[in-house]
């Protein structure tokens, strides 16, 4: 049993050269396509911000319908829109102007070119890049190229050769070893594992014989997936060394102390800032305090990884 704390719960961290107020994190394609979005996020009370993924040319993206929702969740096909690298400098001049606590997102077909896009980020002022393995939506993109160990080892390898800020890889949910895909990440030069991303999904509406999304699937999150995401941060916490940031149908402070407690440093917010608003970042810290004064934890590190104790 942890042991009781004066004073006010500590929910900081020093996470990989970059302080965070807290450890809930705006997770990529929410908010994240503008700097006025980005910033909002962060004046609500994210510890920091991930931009929308970002390739290497203008992208539009798949026709509508591109969300759904679902009774407990939500699934999309966006098909990674974005303006290109270049135009999203703008972007990113006005980001590093502010305090704000940026991670570029970035997205490719070929190692070469994440490695490009993640110098583009570091030199816009990016504090770390996170390489987007994982989208199951984009045919040659995320999942296709992120869904075998050897193809993540060339692909991270590739980066952390090429930036000295911390190379964060984002891990696909859909595989059956998922553990592989993040020791690969790790071995190559990752400083972190993000999980996860959404999960391949369908839904048929029977009145007009379609998928209701227009790719026909998307990936589906939100609370559906939250036992998902929980299982493969404690599987990755089983066996790697480098920190794990959890995602997946974060809601609530109770939602997070689960994630922490399987093994994750840090929390992405998706889904939720949509149905609970931006001032979600604030419930969240005020949840999660709330239960480690009553639980007497002082600190996030003495929860993280607990139920891995004997």
């Amino acid at each position: 049993m942890p042991n009781a704390k004066q004073g006010e719960p500590d929910i900081g961290l020093d996470f990989l050269d970059m302080k965070l107020n807290n450890p809930f994190i705006l997770a990529s394609g929410i908010l994240g396509e503008t700097a006025d979005l980005l910033l909002s996020a962060f004046k609500a009370g994210a510890g920091a911000v991930v931009t929308k993924s970002i390739g290497l040319e203008p992208r539009d993206g798949h026709r509508n319908p591109t969300i759904y929702s679902t009774p407990d969740g939500m699934m999309n096909a966006m098909g990674l829109p974005n303006p290109g690298i270049e135009d999203f400098k703008r972007e990113m001049d006005v980001l590093r102007k502010t305090d704000a606590v940026v991670i570029g997102s970035v997205f490719a077909s070929k190692p070469n070119g994440f490695s490009i896009l993640a110098k583009k980020m570091q030199d816009y002022g990016a504090a770390a890049v996170e390489l987007n393995l994982s989208c199951p939506h984009a045919r040659g993109y995320g999942t296709e190229i992120g869904s075998t160990p050897a193809s993540v080892r060339r692909i991270v390898k590739s980066v952390a050769g090429s930036v000295s800020i911390p190379v964060l890889a984002k891990l696909t949910p859909n595989t059956s070893d998922i553990c592989s895909l993040g020791l690969a990440a790790q071995e190559a030069g990752a400083k972190a594992v993000v999980a996860i991303n959404t999960v391949k999904a369908m839904r048929i509406d029977p009145l007009i014989k379609r998928p209701v999304l227009a790719n026909r699937y998307g990936g589906l999150s939100g609370s559906a997936v939250k036992p998902i995401g929980i299982r493969c941060v404690y599987e990755l916490f089983e066996v790697l060394t480098i920190p794990i940031i959890g995602v997946g149908g974060i809601a609530t402070g109770l939602d997070a102390v689960e994630y922490i407690m399987a093994g994750a440093t840090a929390l992405q917010i998706g889904t939720a800032v949509q149905t609970r608003g931006v001032k979600v970042f604030s419930y969240l810290q005020d949840e999660l305090k709330e239960f480690m004064r009553k639980e007497n934890y002082g600190h996030l590190s003495e929860m993280r990884g607990i139920v891995h104790e004997p």
